[in-house]
């Protein structure tokens, strides 16, 4: 097959395109190097706003994907991307037409429908209000209300991993562990929360963090980044988390969805551990 030099990629959803994006980013995610531009166009509910989209894709004209269950507004869309030889493709056509079969029934046609005002919803908006509240060791009063604690080294992902963790429902507060500031007391205290830490290659670790400081227009050395003192703080970090049974992620080589995918899978053990009766932190392995 002949390699496409660049590749213009419309996403059109009626609702928030959320699920859309998801789906093509985890496809995207097979293919090495694709030159690929994004168009995103959400909340498409009329034909006027269809009409005015259209010119886009004549002058960028590429590959179709659309999540619109509204009929007259596929339909038209179909009819538009044929007339002009665009590939179009339906994201949840052949999972929802299974479905169909196997349940018995009609899909509810309603834009937006997964992403419904319900109880979710609203448990989702507080965690996030919540993570938000509790970053960067912040409020550690309130770290029993938590679901998850992350520690690690300044660096090591814990803020985006907080908010990742946070949009998929769970309450998260997150602390840096410094040698020479150590975490309140309140953190080996915690009954409620799984406590995990993250920690990364020293090597790693630098190269962030000399980009961290260049992005500042930060020059001088500190011991920020010394390697000598960089590597003295995952010591004292990793010895922190074998003394205290935390749960460990190495998260060098890992992406944010990755880390916090590693997460999950960490706490949902551990709730089926206490739901057997088992304690909270025993018998989680380091990943």
């Amino acid at each position: 097959m002949a390699k496409m030099t660049r590749l213009h990629l419309h996403l059109l959803s009626d609702s928030t395109g959320e699920t859309l994006e998801m789906i093509a980013k985890a496809a995207l995610a097979q293919f090495e190097d694709a030159g690929v531009q994004r168009h995103f166009w959400p909340m498409v509910r009329s034909q006027q706003h269809l009409d005015r989209i259209m010119g886009e894709l004549k002058d960028n004209p590429g590959l179709v994907l659309y999540t619109l269950v509204n009929e007259q507004t596929r339909e038209r869309l179909e009819e538009r991307c044929r007339a002009m030889g665009l590939p179009h493709v339906d994201a949840l056509d052949a999972v929802t037409e299974a479905l169909e079969a196997q349940l018995g029934q009609e899909a509810h046609g309603r834009p937006g429908r997964q992403h419904k005002m319900d109880d979710a919803y609203f448990a989702r908006v507080d965690a996030i209000q919540f993570t938000i509240a509790h970053d960067d060791g912040l409020l550690y009063d309130e770290w029993e209300e938590a679901d998850i604690v992350l520690a690690g080294v300044s660096r090591s992902s814990k803020t985006p991993t907080s908010i990742y963790l946070a949009n998929r429902g769970y309450k998260v507060a997150n602390i840096p562990l410094v040698v020479e500031s150590p975490p309140p007391q309140k953190l080996f205290q915690l009954k409620k929360p799984m406590v995990v830490g993250l920690t990364t290659a020293t090597r790693r670790l630098l190269e962030i963090r000399r980009n961290r400081l260049l992005s500042l227009n930060e020059e001088k050395t500190t011991s920020y980044i010394d390697q000598d003192a960089v590597e003295a703080e995952n010591k004292f970090a990793r010895r922190m988390f074998a003394d205290n049974g935390w749960p460990v992620i190495d998260v060098t080589r890992r992406s944010i969805e990755e880390t916090a995918a590693a997460v999950i899978r960490l706490y949902n053990q551990r709730e089926t551990m206490l739901e057997e009766g088992g304690e909270a932190q025993e018998g989680l392995k380091p990943i």
